[in-house]
């Protein structure tokens, strides 16, 4: 998204904002029409959707970027039973109930979940006092380079979450409806800056520093390496929104059918078109 600023000026948008706030206010202002575009995670949007909010996916952008982190206590996904697991968002929690009932545990009896804010969650673990954390970059490239924990899933590498997008680009119905011009313009933008992320990553990673994403070129070039961008035209992004829909239904986190999320959640008429337009 910060890489995508040049390309969506150059798309004919003349005032382009980007607006700080917490993860979990994200889905809430495009909901409300306080921003117009942005991207979350499919869980999380798919959430959101199943509680009603105005929203509409219209493209997927990348492969998984989020890692579960473990203890000592913790070297498989079977090994939360019973343990504390920190998250920050519901985003996250979603992501790793997911993961629970994919090996058959119940994440709403079977894990202590410890809820707390973003900076605080990761120095919960870090400090030892809770046995896993899903970082997100460039969180989980700071673990790695301190050597704190290890890697229990990584959802870029590791099947079924890798065969699935964790990032969607999404905006309000409303706005949708009324500008399609604006909204493909818009997406092109964005999906040829996921392009410069696989073909030059240090000019991606030069830009995230730049917007102040992150301090550490080092951090944000790993992430440029370590997240599979560019297969927004090869996996098909309603597969995505089958998935996710049907374990966070077993994780009793929402009730909808993928049907339904999909009908009133989705519009990939941009996206497609876009397929062809950027082929190559």
């Amino acid at each position: 998204m910060y890489v995508a600023e040049d390309l969506l000026r150059s798309e004919g948008f003349t005032d382009v904002q980007y607006v700080e706030m917490d993860l979990p206010q994200i889905a809430n202002s495009v909901a409300e029409g306080a921003t117009d575009l942005s991207a979350e995670t499919a869980p999380d949007l798919i959430m959101k959707l199943d509680g009603g909010r105005p929203l509409v996916i219209v493209a997927s952008l990348h492969v998984g970027c989020y890692e579960l982190f473990g203890s000592d206590q913790v070297r498989k996904i079977r090994d939360l039973m019973g343990k504390r697991v920190v998250v920050a968002d519901p985003g996250r929690r979603a992501f790793i109930s997911s993961m629970a009932v994919q090996v058959g545990l119940d994440p709403t009896k079977d894990i202590r979940w410890v809820e707390t804010s973003g900076g605080e969650a990761m120095q919960l673990f870090s400090g030892g006092k809770v046995d896993a954390y899903l970082g997100f970059p460039p969180e989980p490239q700071e673990l790695r380079a301190k050597r704190i924990g290890h890697v229990v899933v990584n959802t870029s590498k590791d099947r079924p979450w890798s065969q699935y997008f964790c990032c969607m680009a999404f905006s309000n119905r409303e706005f949708v409806h009324r500008n399609p011009v604006a909204t493909k313009r818009a997406l092109r933008a964005i999906l040829k800056a996921d392009k410069i992320c696989v073909s030059a990553p240090d000019r991606a990673a030069r830009s995230i520093v730049d917007r102040g994403f992150t301090s550490s070129y080092d951090y944000a070039l790993q992430t440029m390496s370590d997240v599979p961008f560019g297969r927004w035209s090869e996996y098909e992004p309603a597969d995505t929104m089958r998935f996710y829909p049907l374990r966070l239904h077993e994780a009793k986190m929402m009730k909808s059918s993928p049907q339904k999320i999909l009908a009133q959640g989705s519009d990939w008429r941009f996206v497609n078109e876009l397929k062809k337009e950027l082929k190559g």
